[in-house]
């Protein structure tokens, strides 16, 4: 990331698990200066550790935050509301919420007025810079503000704007969801070499580079993913014989799968139902 004034900005997480973690190695890594983040984490162990990894500050609930930066909403959806009572933004202040289902009228609901709301869903290879993160914004929002919190999310990885609120469910069943896709498909495949005759430490390191070697060439190759996979598909080959197996079923099974994701993100739009 060029040098830039942003990376004084004061930015404040509100909760320190996984998502967190990985946002503030992003921006850390890019140059965002770490002194000029905050994390407000409840579990001491957990503040202790993020403080000494990354080397940013650490307070407890309820600490006074700066005035005019950016505060990123990163708890579970079922405790929004009582982190925002409990740690509210000061004047001055923009809202990222990386919550799960938390629409931006129940946010300002919780904010002083006239606080500024922006949604994202990152996902986790944020830690890398790796990440991508889906973004939407009121139209009362400014460019200024957009700008910052696309900063933010920009430190690790790509950000899509998007054009309507409801999409923001979509991107969570598709990019926020989405690794956990391919760490299950790794697994699979590594058991899978298993079960075939191969020692379970090389069936885990043939997995892991084919994914890898696999997600370069998306990356890289101008080819759409469908072109891409008809390249390795030489009629009556070996891998013909395995996609017959998939077939078609594959398509339905991951729609059906992404449908349940998107659905649970409109579920936990309604965040005070913590049995779910």
């Amino acid at each position: 990331m060029p040098e830039s004034p942003l990376q004084r900005l004061p930015i404040a997480f509100l909760g320190g698990g996984n998502m967190a973690d990985a946002l503030i190695g992003g921006l850390v890594a890019a140059g965002h200066d770490a002194d000029a983040v905050t994390v407000i984490e409840p579990d001491a162990e957990r503040a202790s550790a993020l403080g000494a990894r990354h080397g940013v500050r650490v307070q407890a609930p309820g600490s006074a935050l700066p005035s005019d930066g950016i505060v990123v909403l990163a708890v579970k959806p079922q405790q929004a509301a009582a982190a925002l009572a409990e740690t509210p933004p000061p004047p001055g202040s923009l809202l990222v919420s990386i919550a799960a289902g938390l629409s931006c009228d129940w946010l300002g609901s919780r904010l002083p007025a006239g606080t500024p709301v922006v949604r994202c869903m990152p996902n986790t290879p944020a830690r890398l810079g790796a990440g991508v993160s889906g973004l939407w914004a009121p139209a009362t929002v400014d460019d200024a503000a957009r700008e910052r919190a696309g900063y933010v999310l920009a430190a690790a990885g790509t950000v899509a704007w998007l054009e309507h609120e409801d999409q923001i469910n979509a991107v969570t069943a598709l990019s926020g969801s989405g690794p956990a896709y391919v760490f299950a498909l790794g697994e699979a495949m590594a058991e899978a070499g298993v079960a075939l005759g191969l020692p379970a430490d090389t069936a885990q390191s043939l997995a892991r580079q084919t994914l890898i070697g696999a997600g370069r060439l998306l990356a890289e190759d101008r080819a759409s993913p469908g072109e891409l996979r008809a390249r390795v598909t030489s009629a009556g080959g070996t891998t013909a014989a395995a996609l017959d197996v998939l077939g078609g079923g594959l398509d339905d099974l991951v729609l059906r799968a992404m449908q349940a994701a998107e659905r649970r993100a409109r579920e936990l739009s309604a965040p005070e139902d913590t049995a779910r």
